[in-house]
């Protein structure tokens, strides 16, 4: 199981106004349709992440481009977004005795 699969499996899945489209495949080597559905979507780089409406007519370009998008809701987002943040805060200093606790009692 891939990571995104592992995440996607901890955050509940709802129906939800926004989708967040993230680019994850390149796109030399794909079909030029596929390519003109990508730049429609002004994904034009990999790791890139764009909003768009929940419409019939966005889901049907990403059923065309599915093996190359990861496909987010607003809740998936956030969720992400926040783990990430919190792996990337500043944690407290690891502070190592190295002293033994016979020698501190002894002083």
């Amino acid at each position: 199981m891939n990571a995104f699969k592992a995440f996607k499996a901890c955050v509940p899945i709802e129906w939800s106004p926004n989708l967040y489209i993230t680019l994850v495949r390149g796109m030399p080597g794909t079909r030029r349709l596929h390519r003109r559905t990508l730049e429609a979507l002004r994904l034009r780089k990999c790791n890139r992440t764009v909003m768009r409406w929940n419409t019939p007519t966005v889901r049907g370009m990403l059923q065309q481009v599915k093996r190359l998008v990861v496909i987010e809701t607003e809740e998936m987002y956030k969720a992400r977004k926040e783990k990430l943040a919190n792996h990337r805060a500043l944690r407290p200093p690891l502070v190592i005795n190295h002293l033994s606790s016979s020698t501190t009692q002894s002083t």
